[in-house]
């Protein structure tokens, strides 16, 4: 009786087991599947949008009418954005795509940059409609190499749950698919050369790092006296130093201190050519407040004064808990420089600085010749929305969207309970840029 009762019971654990793992599996293969399909509708989405992007470019070729090929352009620039979106959603976080989604992106950039200006006043010159011809040309190529991977895939049954697998097992040599996109990636890199004009300066990045720094270059042992100056350590402290970017014309020093005797770190890095601090973080604990924002706004312009930073003017402050937070930009002769900015924290407890980020300012401070406005402060006023109440107004030096520094008005408006920054060009009454600044944020209760 006993006997027959374990066999039913055992009988009813393995059966439950076998269901179980019979669950297991076809959850498994559920997910697996829903996984693979999510992969072939993205990359058959690519290889359609890739075809839609030539077919595209070849109209804007064809086109004659300045008031078609703005919203032509702008569909490109659509095009491009769900195309390389498809991109990123194949399996492809191991395999070396960056080329391929780069030259996607510079497309996208050059004809967004193009559709939102007025060609009626800055017609596409003949080296833009040459850059378009050649993109015509690369996108037919690559629209080629794509449409014989998907020919591949869809004759063999090719799954993309293999290309993940081979790519995380580095078992790649003979994937078909994987070989097809390493010549998709292999054609585009053949495309570097191609110039995309003035509308995208900021899509290919220059390594100009820092070099508008002056001075001479410093040793290990002097980036150590600049490092303990400045984090203004009184007890003695421990020092490491590395040294980075060897053989740059750019490289610096990253350097950590540690207070003999505290917890208290500091770690920071210095310039190699001139030995100025990049950034600099202090790691304490910052206890109750014992100065007011306005106190440490004025340690911070000393701080500044006393490590030779010169011409700063405060252009933002808060709090945050026991800290200050403040940012500094160049100011001359009235006109506010936004590209040199300073970030600064100050503890609220004794007033020191804790955090100082000066690599905007050291990238981009340098001597400029800052010309007069072209239009006048009233026909600037008159580019701006008339349900704007202007509050306050100057000059400032900012980055435009094609990162060229520009010279424009700056006003300061309210629109019901919001505040606005505004620019306007001070050379041709553009609006350059719109910021909503942030509003005081509202104090809940605590639920209980």
């Amino acid at each position: 009786m006993l006997r027959g009762i374990l066999i039913g019971v055992l009988t009813l654990g393995i059966a439950g087991v076998a269901f179980w793992g019979y669950q297991e599996h076809k959850e498994k293969n559920a997910v697996l599947l829903n996984a693979e399909n999510n992969y072939q509708r993205a990359f058959h989405d690519l290889t359609y949008q890739v075809d839609l992007l030539h077919d595209q470019i070849g109209t804007t070729l064809a086109m004659n009418s300045q008031e078609s090929l703005s919203p032509a352009l702008a569909e490109v620039w659509r095009i491009t954005s769900e195309a390389h979106s498809d991109v990123g959603q194949l399996p492809l976080t191991l395999l070396p795509f960056n080329k391929t989604e780069e030259f996607l992106a510079n497309i996208g950039d050059f004809s967004y940059r193009t559709a939102v200006r007025d060609l009626n006043k800055e017609p596409l010159s003949e080296d833009e409609y040459k850059t378009l011809k050649k993109l015509y040309k690369e996108a037919a190529d690559i629209q080629d190499e794509l449409r014989n991977v998907q020919h591949l895939v869809l004759e063999n049954n090719l799954r993309w749950m293999d290309v993940e697998m081979a790519l995380a097992t580095d078992k790649q040599l003979d994937n078909t698919i994987i070989d097809g996109l390493k010549t998709v990636e292999d054609k585009v890199k053949g495309y570097q050369e191609t110039s995309f004009g003035v509308t995208s300066v900021n899509m290919e990045k220059k390594d100009e790092n820092f070099k508008n720094l002056k001075g001479k270059t410093i040793s290990e042992k002097e980036a150590e006296e600049i490092a303990k100056e400045f984090a203004e350590f009184k007890n003695p402290v421990e020092v490491k130093i590395t040294e980075n970017g060897k053989g740059s014309n750019y490289g610096f020093y990253s350097v950590t201190l540690k207070e003999e005797g505290t917890d208290v770190e500091a770690s920071m890095d210095i310039t190699k050519k001139g030995g100025y601090p990049i950034w600099s973080i202090v790691s304490r604990e910052v206890k109750e407040d014992k100065i007011s924002l306005n106190e440490a706004n004025n340690q911070a312009v000393k701080f500044l004064k006393d490590h030779d930073f010169k011409n700063l003017a405060l252009f933002e402050s808060m709090q945050y808990e026991n800290m200050g937070v403040f940012n500094f930009v160049t100011e001359i002769d009235g006109v506010k420089i936004y590209p040199d900015s300073i970030k600064m924290k100050v503890a609220l407890d004794n007033g020191n600085v804790i955090g100082f980020a000066a690599e905007d300012y050291l990238m981009a401070n340098t001597e400029r010749e800052i010309k007069d406005p072209a239009i006048s402060k009233e026909e600037a006023l008159k580019k701006i929305n008339k349900q704007v109440d202007i509050m306050d107004d100057g000059l400032a030096i900012i980055l435009n969207d094609l990162n060229e520094e520009v010279l424009c008005y700056e006003f300061i408006g309210t629109l019901g309970e919001d505040t606005y920054r505004i620019y306007i060009n001070a050379d041709n009454g553009i609006e350059e840029k719109v910021e909503k600044l942030k509003n005081a944020e509202p104090v809940y209760e605590e639920v209980v």
